[in-house]
């Protein structure tokens, strides 16, 4: 698991959200579940240089502003990796679609080109599809049911962290531990079968 604390879940503040490269490739739509397929997919191959360019076009952006942008439109349920952001903008500035604006201090900041307004224009309908489909997700992970299950989530996090490390040397707490996360996933799996 990439990143990910004990259990797969995040240390520090990443433990605030859903973690979804901790479960693997299903939040990409690959596995087969209620999101799966290609409607699963908040970024098609392609999407995400149309979605920086409309930030861009909001606005000139260090690439980290992007990252947080787009987690602060997912609710905190999603955040680009760096690996896949700055390689964009470096495409988007070898296409001429966007270009570094000096900046104090020697971080590099990014604006939209006049060929980079053209771009997004003519692909209008692309761009908003993709943000209509930002929205649809935001809504039904900021709905009170999904919220009141990612407060339970965290709660479990927490109490197995906690528990866990308190105990770290205790086999038989451990294996407890594992035992009662191993149930609670089958009756989950469960309900949908």
């Amino acid at each position: 698991m990439d990143g990910g604390g004990f259990f797969g879940f995040g240390c520090g503040d990443q433990r605030s959200r859903w973690r979804w490269r901790e479960f693997g490739d299903w939040a990409e739509g690959t596995r087969r579940g209620p999101m799966h397929g290609r409607a699963a997919r908040f970024f098609e191959q392609g999407d995400l240089k149309y979605v920086i360019l409309r930030l861009l076009e909001d606005k000139p952006r260090h690439g980290y502003d992007i990252i947080k942008e787009l987690e602060g439109r997912f609710g905190g349920s999603y955040a680009p990796s760096p690996g896949t952001v700055y390689p964009t903008l470096t495409m988007l500035e070898d296409l001429g679609f966007a270009r570094v604006v000096p900046e104090e201090g020697g971080k590099k900041i990014y604006e939209i080109t006049d060929e980079g307004r053209k771009h997004l224009a003519e692909h209008s309908s692309t761009v908003d599809d993709i943000f209509q489909r930002i929205a649809r997700f935001v809504e039904g992970f900021t709905d009170q049911p999904m919220t009141e299950l990612n407060q339970s989530f965290q709660r479990l996090a927490k109490a197995t962290y906690k528990t866990a490390t308190s105990n770290i040397r205790d086999r038989e707490t451990l294996e407890k531990i594992r035992d009662v996360i191993r149930r609670a996933a089958d009756e989950i799996e469960a309900i949908t079968k």
